[in-house]
């Protein structure tokens, strides 16, 4: 099961909006963030393409998920308009805003170029 971010488990694990006015990353490890709603239909065509993501890449990689109903914050602050939204963020840098149901090679691609990590053997 992928984490569920609410504002205060973002600020731990992600980044401290309210203590930070630049970009900060909190974690060790990348991540990418899912911004979703229940009633989207393409957010549902995502979901397992990220589940498998996350056992593939294991403990290289968090994956995230932020309910854009419930967290209306969080989305307001990354402008988010369109779901899905997914937030790729590398451990040193800023991180980067891809939208819609992309197919998994592309999710694997942006892993591995935006984040630098690669699948365990």
């Amino acid at each position: 099961m992928l984490e569920h971010l609410t504002k205060e488990t973002f600020k731990e694990k992600v980044f401290n909006f309210e203590l930070n006015k630049d970009w900060k990353y909190e974690g060790n490890k990348p991540c990418l963030i899912d911004f979703y709603a229940d009633w989207c239909g393409p957010c549902k065509m995502v979901a397992p393409i990220l589940e498998e993501l996350q056992s593939e890449y294991g403990e290289n990689l968090h994956i995230y998920k932020v309910n854009t109903e419930d967290q209306r914050e969080l989305a307001g602050m990354f402008g988010i308009q369109s779901i899905p939204s997914l937030l790729f963020v590398p451990v040193d840098g800023q991180p980067q805003m891809a939208m819609g149901a992309l197919p998994k090679a592309t999710f694997e691609q942006a892993i591995s170029e935006v984040l630098k990590v690669e699948k365990p053997a």
